[in-house]
């Protein structure tokens, strides 16, 4: 039975083995490189690096990107619900067109109420 998980193993040490001599190689040959101030700043397309590393976002931006993260997820449900949809309307009956309008209903008064508190206003 032990054979069985032989090639788990063997990918197992291939990978290890892999990822110990590139960082082995990256280190004799970053080591040396010549360092100087140029080389060691950062780049920022151009730019001086001048403030701030990591700047202050809005709560704002969260809250609109957490939501487009919830309503993209619906769309995953969405699609294979619709690929299915023929199938199992002839065999179930209207039960699945039931569940996905509870489903969709749900996002509905969840995007109701993220508008009706201005969660999605820009200006405020």
């Amino acid at each position: 039975m032990l054979e069985n998980y032989l090639p788990v193993l063997l990918q197992i040490v291939i990978a290890g083995g892999f990822a110990g001599v590139t960082l082995l190689i990256s280190v004799l040959l970053g080591k040396s490189a010549r360092s100087n101030d140029m080389k060691d700043s950062a780049y920022e397309c151009g730019m001086l690096p001048i403030g701030e590393a990591q700047p202050r976002f809005s709560v704002k931006f969260y809250i609109v990107a957490m939501l487009f993260v919830l309503f993209d997820i619906e769309v995953v449900f969405l699609y294979p619900w619709s690929v299915i949809y023929k199938d199992y309307l002839a065999a179930h009956g209207g039960a699945i067109l039931g569940s996905m309008l509870g489903f969709v209903g749900i996002l509905t008064v969840a995007f109701a109420y993220a508008w009706k508190k201005g969660a999605l206003s820009w200006n405020k």
